[in-house]
């Protein structure tokens, strides 16, 4: 039996156009084209296709997805590989949750008691999140990643601290002014926007272009988009309409 990649596109959530991509790269080539030039998957390619969502899910990059798929022999110890991944993933994002659902707690009361927030466990704050974790998810901004790399490299454990504290922070005052109703592109939004965006250009220039790309990118990169819903549904795409609207009216 074999399905067309229309049918196999509404199945998996995938693309017909990025299914065509994967063909034209070489790491998903249909079982057969048609003769009305429509390709046709059968069973083993969705198991591969199954294997490319899985592996993009928890981050990895199409070439290294390609090396992955061209080295492995047999499917299950493949899968069985895949799920140790996926458990892994599974472990670090309730630990993430478990960090910033303590840290909106702690925010909480602060503004409660009118005292700032007193941390006596630093490192409670960074429980999911690695540098290296950061670092990695700029792979799409390599001149970025090389600034960042290079200022990481000098800074000190109690820098980095900060630096994740102040990313965190940064994450869950938009999380609040998203659930209180604020559009993307409200005045209290872009304030925040325009805070990360300064930060950004301490390291380099960044145009409106990238920066619009970095916004893209919280949705599109899954190491980003898997942070931003841990903190919140639906921050990420909210995240990225306000960096779009802050590049439109501001960097434009």
């Amino acid at each position: 039996m074999d399905w067309p990649i229309a049918e196999v596109a509404r199945m998996s959530g995938v693309t017909a156009r990025t299914l065509r991509h994967y063909d034209e790269v070489g790491l998903l080539p249909p079982a057969r084209i048609g003769a009305n030039g429509h390709r046709y998957y059968e069973e083993h390619q969705l198991l591969r296709l199954q294997q490319i969502l899985v592996l993009r899910a928890l981050g990895v990059g199409l070439p290294e997805v390609g090396r992955i798929l061209a080295e492995q022999v047999d499917e299950v110890d493949a899968l069985r590989g895949h799920h140790l991944r996926l458990l892994a993933e599974r472990d670090r994002l309730d630990a993430l949750a478990g960090t910033v659902s303590r840290t909106i707690a702690d925010l909480e009361q602060s503004r409660k008691d009118g005292n700032p927030m007193t941390i006596n466990r630093p490192e409670n704050l960074f429980e999911g999140i690695q540098p290296s974790q950061y670092q990695e998810s700029l792979r799409d901004f390599p001149e970025h990643a090389e600034e960042v790399a290079r200022r990481v490299a000098v800074m000190t454990p109690q820098d980095i601290e900060a630096g994740q504290r102040e990313r965190t922070t940064q994450m869950i005052l938009l999380a609040d002014l998203m659930a209180a109703g604020h559009p993307a592109d409200a005045a209290p939004v872009q304030a925040q926007i325009d805070a990360q965006y300064q930060a950004m250009t301490e390291l380099r220039p960044v145009s409106a272009e990238e920066y619009r790309a970095v916004g893209r990118s919280c949705v599109d990169n899954s190491a980003w988009r898997s942070t931003y819903e841990a903190i919140a549904p639906g921050l990420a795409a909210y995240q990225r309409d306000a960096i779009e609207a802050y590049a439109t009216t501001r960097l434009s």
